[in-house]
Formats: structure tokens, C-alpha cells, sequence
């Protein structure tokens, strides 16, 4: 029962008043929830539960949602890579959060795409004519190879992309190639109010408030959920209240690895094509030139879009992986390690703390925290002691699942109230509290429309991706 006006816990204060808070700074990852103690588990428990054949294998194929569009897998990794890169950590020491440095900003201000800008990196744009120093180059400037035009900007094999790791697969590479494309697109429409620097702000600005605008309306609708994302918004930030952008680890770690359990072994890229092995030669193959047609991505393969394609959906959001993510090809990780596991060791070389402490210091009910712990320890019954951070916000999202507007849920649909509360709050709560950003400068600020069909709003990542 709630307790008086006024008379209720000051829930955190310890954290503020001990040894070991640190004021967040943006080049350093951090807590959200200081005072929680570590979760210990058994490393060869976490082993057995992320294990080929133990229990969180779902198969060749894995499960599939219902809801939500294959392409939000990528763009997720796509928006990870925006904000975060952790190069300095190992799983074989307990790291600091508060040591560690982001390589990243911690904004959503697509630097992925942008590098730092054309005065320092002048190789990422066109060196001459009218948009000199304003458009992004892509293949389709440079040549280089049969499918160049349908390509990111090589030199050889190295992209010439803001973020490496934005050529890994060739799904993010495309996602990576459309937003540059977005950029452009929206370049040659302001040009003829803008010119040179100002035309290459303008566009900037404009591609990353639609940018943002659908990471808050799309992309945490589909995977956090209305209710969540709409509460949010309309009573602020209730657990991630920093006066400066930071990455939680809670996030991270934990949190925003989410996608691993919605990763299909096979997507489909191209209108009535096949669908080819993720990690296979045709998508899996980055950090090279696009070698193969087939590899050309079709956005509205990968979206729902204005064409109203029937599009593939992502793996159900649930406790469980496809098999060849618990044994990691070589090229991948040369120990041929479970993907599972090494999140969770992760998350124990960060002194995460449990599942359930999480969900309590977020006010759930108890005999909600007792379901999902239940099939925790069910399916490996050694986690008595409490659930991993991550283990539990995937078996959250397989039982209570997605809030929707009027508060019914979804359950494999999305994050259920602990990992949607993480992560939508962190990330509203970077976009916030970037002046340059639309929530953080302009909140009365709305997406445009397409120049050749009024009717179509810039406000979903189909729309965006597509618009090139």
C-alpha cells in the first residue's frame, strides 16, 4: 500500500551520500542504480543456461514476433552504434563503470553518419562542385566494382563511414548507406535556400531530428511499447534523471542487448528473393565491397513503408536464441563462444545487479517479480540466488511483454516494464538533454513530408530509409 504524501521512502538518497557516487560525466559510462549490491552467479551456471541444447536454445530458426518488423534488429544495432563503444573493458576483470570510457557521444546525434564533420574528416564528403564539403559520398561517387552505386564509399575495402562497425553485416551497412542517402536527399531540397555551410547544417539538423523523431515514435513504440514510451514523455524520467547524458551499464550491459534475442538466421533483402543465412556469404560478409546483387538491401523488405509490402518479421522477444548465436562462428569469435553467456558474464564483470532488485527498486508487484523468477529458476535451477539483469528482462519480455496505449500487453512482442523503463528512458533522456536535438531545442518541432507525396510524413524509419 502507498504510503502518505510526503511520508514515503526517499528511494536513492543513499547513493548520493556515500563514497562511491560519482557525478556522470558523457565520456564515461555509469549507474543507474548506484546503491543496488552485485548479483553473484556461478560462471558454470551461466554457462550451462547460454549453452548449444541447454535452455535458452531455440533452435535452427528461433521464434518469430508477430508485431515488429525485421528491420528494427539493424536499426537497433544501427542506434547502438551511435552512442556507444566500449574498446577497453574485458570480461576477465570487474570493470568500472565510471572508468570506462565511451568512444561515442552519448547523443543521438548520428556522428556515426557525420564523423566530425567536413573540416575534420573533408574524405567523407564531395570534394568539389556545389555541394562541396555538404553531401556524404557514397559509392556511387567513387566507383570501385560492380555494385559500387548500391554501396558505401570505399577505398579498397575500408567504408569510409563515421563508425566502423557500421559495415559489419551487410543489412547495417545498407541502413548506414540509406541514412547518408536521407542526408543528401534533403540537401538537394534546401539548396535553394541554403548553399555551402549553412545548406550542410541545415540538412544535418534536419536529418537527425527526423532521425530521433523516429527512434522515440517508431522504433520504442515497437520494442518499449506505447504505454511506456507515451507515460514517459508526458511525466518525465523517473530512474535516469542525470543533469548530463551518460550511458547506464544497466542499459548496456543488459538493457539494449535485447536484439539478441530477436536476430533471425535468415532475412529476406530483396521483393520475392530468398532468404540467405545471416552470418552466411551473401549478408554476412562486411568490413569488403558489396560483391553480390543479392546483398542490396530493399528497405521495404525491411520496414513497413508506404508500398504496405508484407514484411518479414523479427524473432520473438523471449528467453531464447537461435542455435547459431550460442556457438559463434570463428570469424566472429574465434572461441566459437555462446553469444547467452557472454552476455551474462558480461554483466557480472560489471557488478550488475539481479533481475529482481531491479524490478523492486521499480516498484513492481511482487507476485509479478515472482513470475518471472519462477521461470527463471525453472529453467535453470541454480539461478536461486537471483536472476542476471539480462536473463531476467528476456524472460520479462516473454511472459508480461509490451505495454500497449490502453495498458493491455503483448508478451514476446517487446520489453516488458523493467526493460522498457531502462531503455526508454535512457534513451528520450539522451535526446533531452542534447541542446542541439529536437527535444532538447524544439518540442513543438514535427516531421516533414515527402517532396512528391504530401501525404507520406517523415515519421517512421521506413519513411526515412526510403526517402532518397
Amino acid at each position: 500500500m502507498p504510503a502518505p504524501h510526503g511520508q514515503s521512502e526517499f528511494i536513492g538518497l543513499d547513493a548520493y551520500c556515500n563514497r562511491s557516487h560519482h557525478h556522470h560525466r558523457g565520456d564515461r559510462f555509469g549507474r543507474l542504480f548506484e546503491d543496488l549490491p552485485p548479483l553473484f552467479t556461478d560462471p558454470r551456471t551461466l554457462d550451462r543456461l547460454g549453452a548449444p541444447n541447454g535452455p535458452m536454445d531455440g533452435g535452427a530458426t528461433g521464434t518469430t514476433a508477430q508485431t515488429v518488423p525485421v528491420g528494427f534488429v539493424f536499426f537497433g544495432q544501427f542506434v547502438d552504434h551511435d552512442i556507444t563503444l566500449d574498446v577497453t573493458t574485458s570480461l576477465d576483470t570487474v570493470n568500472s563503470a565510471h572508468e570506462t570510457r565511451n568512444a561515442r557521444t552519448p547523443t543521438l546525434d548520428l556522428d556515426c553518419i557525420y564523423g566530425m564533420g567536413p573540416e575534420a574528416q573533408p574524405y567523407l564528403y564531395h570534394a568539389s562542385g556545389s555541394f562541396k564539403g555538404v553531401k556524404l559520398i557514397t559509392g556511387a561517387d567513387i566507383g570501385g566494382g560492380p555494385h559500387a552505386a548500391d554501396d558505401l564509399a570505399r577505398v579498397g575495402d575500408v567504408a569510409l563511414i563515421g563508425d566502423f562497425r557500421n559495415d559489419e553485416n551487410r543489412i547495417v551497412s545498407q541502413i548506414q548507406l540509406a541514412m547518408i542517402r536521407f542526408h543528401n536527399k534533403l540537401c538537394d531540397e534546401l539548396s535553394g535556400d541554403h548553399a555551402g555551410k549553412a545548406l550542410y547544417e541545415e540538412a544535418r539538423r534536419l536529418t537527425m531530428w527526423h532521425y530521433q523523431w523516429c527512434v522515440v515514435h517508431d522504433f520504442l513504440k515497437h520494442i518499449c511499447g506505447e504505454g511506456v514510451v507515451s507515460r514517459i514523455l508526458s511525466e518525465g524520467r523517473q530512474h535516469y534523471k542525470s543533469d548530463q547524458a551518460y550511458i547506464p551499464v544497466e542499459f548496456s550491459v543488459a538493457g539494449y542487448r535485447f536484439g539478441h534475442a530477436m536476430v533471425p538466421m535468415k532475412v529476406q533483402t530483396q521483393q520475392g528473393g530468398s532468404r540467405f543465412e545471416l552470418f552466411g556469404t551473401v549478408l554476412g560478409k562486411g568490413f569488403s565491397p558489396v560483391n553480390d546483387a543479392r546483398a542490396v538491401a530493399d528497405i521495404h523488405e525491411l520496414f513497413e513503408t508506404f508500398e504496405g509490402r508484407d514484411v518479414q518479421r523479427a524473432g520473438r522477444m523471449d528467453a531464447s536464441m537461435a542455435s547459431d548465436l550460442l556457438a559463434l562462428p570463428a570469424r566472429i569469435d574465434p572461441n566459437g563462444q555462446s553469444l547467452a553467456t557472454r552476455n551474462m558474464i558480461r554483466g557480472q564483470s560489471f557488478l550488475l545487479p539481479s533481475g529482481e532488485s531491479v524490478a523492486r527498486r521499480l516498484e513492481r508487484p511482487e507476485s509479478e517479480i515472482e513470475q518471472v523468477s519462477d521461470a527463471a529458476r525453472a529453467a535453470e535451477p541454480a539461478l536461486n540466488g537471483g536472476t542476471p539483469l539480462w536473463y531476467y528482462i528476456l524472460k520479462e519480455a516473454e511472459l508480461i511483454g509490451r505495454e500497449n496505449l490502453d495498458g493491455t500487453r503483448l508478451p514476446g512482442e517487446g520489453l516488458g516494464p523493467v526493460g522498457a523503463t531502462m531503455v526508454a528512458e535512457t534513451i528520450i533522456g539522451l535526446i533531452e538533454l542534447d541542446s542541439r536535438s529536437w527535444l532538447g531545442s524544439n518540442r513543438n518541432w514535427r516531421p516533414g513530408t515527402r517532396a512528391d507525396n504530401a501525404n507520406v510524413e517523415l515519421s517512421t524509419v521506413g519513411h526515412i530509409l526510403t526517402y532518397t
